[in-house]
């Protein structure tokens, strides 16, 4: 028995030979050898040439070299999306050595954590950054810039081999802690190798569109290594539909990679920005609902947007199958990339039969290491290929696939409690392992509702000590400064007790739906001009009636999306630029006006 390959159900096909491989680093060297002037990234107001991202990067390794980082090394970076980000992780990745995305959006909290976890040899930032690492980690970290001030041209590793580690990207894990994903330079080639070969030619200009964080940043910079031009995208942009629409037609951009979520608030200008030129979509991180098919698939059929629905977990190389969006079917999951291998299996490893539902694996080149310093999780998600009787190795999704006639796979649920919001993956135990250590909190559930304002969004339930009295924003601080912000629940709701199950379990499906908190009166005289007008933005955004200088942006149902469109309009109306963030750190309206106050004084 076998798993199945590309001309039987589920599809895959063979994938490229490791024998004689170049690596993503041999091709960017190469490109950047054979085209030097070709425009290779434009952000941060500049645009490198392949020469010249090619001498930083160079200059970058030879600094890291010189510092003793090599095979099996791992350097964090702790950067935002921008040009040293660039630099830094190619620049790693020629010293041989695998990088560690340190967001530095992520609260401090949850920056620790990951390098106590994965101790980096050394952690190169910026000087807005330096700042953001305790000071234990001081002895180890490095400015970009001061790295590239080697003192000699080092040497470049001998060679590169499939199995070294590229770099560890941390998801959520149900434990109460994130896990890190070793995934290694043999697996990143075959990423390249699939995406080419399942969707045709790799366009000229792409999008960095993703937080260094998710993985979906791995097939974005990639691109590089294919010759091609990455056009850095800011936070400021991404929180913008119209800014963001207005740089796809300033830039010529020819292929953007997003989420769900995130495509839909910029979707209505998308048509005009492409300028008669098909803007292709690559889609992915949650699932795509049939209304935002069947819209992608009707701008399929009008020539404005050529939409492809990607799937994959972090842990199989961010990518595993595809399906073009027209109108030939509903929302599914496609086929296998080349060198990937699925199987829907039942509980006892046998494949479901056509209109079966069972559990995906996927096999194949993009399977990674393993989860760093878990070798027991490692052992139970990664388990033995024994369908391909190869020595391989497959990785169990946790994902409830259906096999429609024809081959095609369609989502229909998880076998844990792991969700998928706004593209990200998060497990629900890691946000209630936060909740319960706060004052007052015995016990906590989290779930995704659809039925909040502005779409679906997360939801922390708080069973409280006897006696206790819940404080919702002490609660959701000690969240902020450990969770990373889309993890953060919208509305917390306290609770004497919750409901079970006959097996004494919680009954998620019967926890209540939360309810807006109802805005006190307004004395609309006693608001400051920036309180006024942000009263009215809330008004508009939340869909409330009155909004006073103490009320709460998530208490009155604000969340992730509602606080994007909200810095939008702040930004429509010439306030200055304001990260998202800024919305979760000062939820109360005369906070957040405050903090207006402060970022637009001279």
């Amino acid at each position: 028995m076998t798993l199945l390959s590309s001309v039987d159900t589920l599809g895959s096909a063979a994938g490229p030979a490791l024998d004689g491989w170049d690596s993503v680093v041999d091709r960017f060297e190469a490109v950047a050898a054979a085209h030097p002037d070709r425009p290779a990234l434009v952000g941060d107001g500049t645009v490198l040439t392949f020469g010249e991202l090619s001498s930083r990067t160079a200059a970058a390794a030879a600094g890291l070299i010189e510092r003793g980082i090599g095979a099996e090394s791992l350097v964090g970076l702790l950067l935002p999306r921008g040009v040293d980000l660039v630099v830094g992780l190619l620049g790693t990745l020629r010293a041989g050595a695998s990088y560690l995305p340190l967001d530095p959006a992520l609260p401090t909290g949850r920056l620790r954590y990951m390098c106590e976890h994965a101790d980096p040899a050394l952690v190169l930032c910026d000087q807005a950054t330096r700042s953001r690492l305790q000071t234990a980690l001081a002895r180890r970290v490095l400015t970009v810039d001061t790295c590239t001030r080697a003192s000699r041209a080092a040497d470049r590793p001998a060679g590169i081999g499939p199995d070294q580690p590229a770099y560890t990207i941390y998801t959520s894990g149900s434990t109460g802690r994130p896990k890190g994903v070793q995934v290694t330079h043999g697996s990143l080639a075959a990423l390249l190798d699939g995406l080419s070969g399942a969707i045709g030619p790799v366009p000229s200009r792409v999008g960095w569109n993703a937080s260094p964080s998710f993985d979906a940043s791995v097939q974005q910079w990639l691109r590089l290594c294919r010759g091609d031009t990455v056009v850095l995208l800011s936070e400021r942009v991404r929180s913008d539909p119209q800014a963001f629409a207005a740089l796809i037609a300033d830039e010529r951009l020819d292929e953007l990679d997003i989420t769900p979520s995130h495509l839909v608030s910029l979707l209505e200008h998308l048509p005009a920005a492409t300028r008669g030129t098909p803007l292709r979509l690559l889609i992915g991180g949650e699932a795509i609902a049939a209304g935002l098919w069947r819209r992608l698939a009707h701008e399929h059929r009008a020539g404005s947007l050529a939409a492809i629905n990607l799937y994959g977990p972090t842990e199989c190389t961010v990518d595993a199958t595809f399906t073009p969006i027209d109108d030939t079917a509903g929302p599914h999951l496609g086929r296998p990339l080349p060198g990937t291998r699925v199987a829907v299996l039942d509980e006892a490893l046998r494949p479901v039969p056509p209109g079966g539902a069972g559990e995906l694996y996927i096999a194949g080149n993009g399977v990674s290491r393993g989860y760093l310093g878990r070798p027991g999780l490692t052992a139970q998600r990664f388990v033995a290929d024994a369908l391909a009787g190869d020595g391989g190795r497959m990785y169990r999704t946790g994902d409830w696939v259906r096999v429609e006639r024809g081959g095609r796979l369609v989502f229909a649920g998880r076998t844990d409690d792991q969700v998928k919001l706004r593209g990200y993956r998060i497990e629900l135990g890691e946000i209630e392992a936060v909740l319960s250590t706060c004052p007052g909190v015995v016990q906590a559930a989290a779930a995704v509702r659809g039925d909040m304002p502005g779409g679906a969004g997360l939801v922390g339930y708080c069973r409280l000590a006897p006696g206790s009295r819940f404080d919702g924003a002490l609660v959701r601080r000690i969240a902020a400064e450990q969770l990373p912000e889309y993890m953060v629940p919208a509305v917390l709701v306290p609770l004497e007790r919750f409901p079970l199950t006959a097996s004494g379990k919680v009954d998620r499906p019967a926890l209540p739906a939360p309810t807006r908190s109802e805005p006190a009166p307004v004395d609309e005289a006693s608001l400051s001009p920036t309180e006024f007008m942000l009263a009215a933005a809330w008004r508009d955004v939340l869909g409330v009636e009155r909004v006073g200088a103490e009320d709460n942006f998530f208490e009155l149902g604000g969340q992730s999306l509602l606080a994007i469109r909200l810095v939008a309009r702040l930004r429509r109306q010439g306030r200055p630029a304001v990260p998202m963030v800024a919305v979760f750190q000062h939820p109360v309206l005369r906070q957040f006006a405050a903090y207006l106050d402060a970022v637009s004084s001279p």
